[in-house]
């Protein structure tokens, strides 16, 4: 039973409000503003961490539009947590068709413009364990290809357009410290979504995701982050943006976002972290991985690798929220350099 008290005192609050520039593989540099916010649900109410909200619109020297606004929220004594993520994106694209050994060669451009709903809800069901069911959302709305390129080749599933409407279920261990850049503590989850026609879905298909990471407070304020990501696709059809995607600012660092997709990917990831003054800080990090059609179908003969470091800024000491460059280099000619804000994971 929460006191009374908890409720009803004005939550602490923490706004945040700046424009922005990034830079990334697929975007180049983004201009655009950023809205943060963080709050406790209950002022009192010391076993929750701050919730946050996050709206951010930018738009891109590549011509790319994306407008999001994502977050997380821990109730009063985090018996509930809600997390929630709506964006729409207009974007040019590039693709090098599906499998693990498309070679750079291959590059193809093409734009599609789209919405994405997420929501996940959780219960606590016993000490940092959750029990949680989620929503997803995704709205192909237009793609424009090459005709009789790899699209038209490969006879890529959602082409065409399309609408994927699926619901699912969770299992969650979280003890971390912080939503934003955790010191120490577990994260553990395994989801499963089920895309069918009877929630209004065009391709039927089952996504079983599992997300696990481990941070550890090697020496003073020092942390290694480690994250092993398994995202598997099974049964019909998967449409173009709802394959594995491989790559990007969150994942194997030096990798086109989407460099290769497929139904299954697995990676493992690792990143150092080095308060360094004040409310600067720095990182290294390294991941292997790869993508296959099926669980028995990787190889380790087309693992793929990527490395990098980088610089972190503290925007809020309080809550870690950081602005983070990197600069990651990957298998091949592949390399890049990330702006955003936020840790990788």
């Amino acid at each position: 039973m929460i006191a009374q008290t908890d409720t009803l005192s004005p939550p602490r609050k923490n706004l945040l409000v700046f424009p922005v520039v990034a830079k990334s593989i697929e975007t180049s540099w983004s201009f655009g503003s950023v809205v943060s916010w963080t709050y406790k649900t209950a002022r009192k109410d010391t076993l929750s961490r701050t919730s946050n909200l996050q709206g951010l619109g930018l738009y891109s020297l590549q011509h790319q539009f994306i407008a999001a606004i994502n977050g997380s929220v821990y109730f009063p004594k985090e018996h509930y947590i809600l997390n929630h993520q709506l964006s729409y994106s207009a974007f040019p694209d590039k693709f090098w068709g599906l499998g693990n050994a498309s070679p750079d060669s291959a590059e193809e451009a093409y734009k599609f413009k789209q919405y994405y709903i997420y929501l996940h809800l959780m219960r606590k069901i016993g000490r940092n364990w959750f029990a949680g069911v989620l929503y997803e959302q995704q709205r192909l709305l237009s793609l424009e290809y090459k005709p009789g390129g790899l699209f038209d080749q490969e006879k890529v599933p959602g082409k065409n357009g399309y609408l994927v409407s699926g619901l699912g279920l969770s299992l969650t261990y979280d003890n971390r410290t912080n939503a934003f850049s955790p010191s120490k503590g577990t994260f553990a989850q395994v989801y499963f979504n089920h895309f069918d026609s009877y929630l209004g879905s065009d391709f039927k298909y089952t996504n079983i995701v599992v997300d696990f990471r481990q941070y550890l407070r090697i020496y003073k304020e020092q942390v290694l982050a480690l994250q092993l990501f398994d995202f598997s696709n099974f049964g019909g059809a998967v449409p173009l943006r709802s394959l594995a995607s491989f790559g990007g600012s969150n994942s194997m660092r030096g990798y086109y976002d989407g460099r290769y997709r497929d139904k299954q990917q697995l990676v493992l990831q690792s990143e150092y972290r080095i308060p360094v003054y004040r409310r600067w800080g720095a990182v290294a990090f390294a991941g292997i991985g790869d993508v296959a059609s099926s669980p028995a179908a990787y190889e380790l003969k087309t693992l793929k690798y990527s490395y990098g470091g980088g610089i972190r800024f503290a925007l809020d000491t309080k809550e870690k929220l950081n602005l983070r460059l990197d600069y990651g280099f990957a298998r091949g000619h592949n390399s890049g350099l990330y702006f955003q804000l936020g840790e990788a994971f």
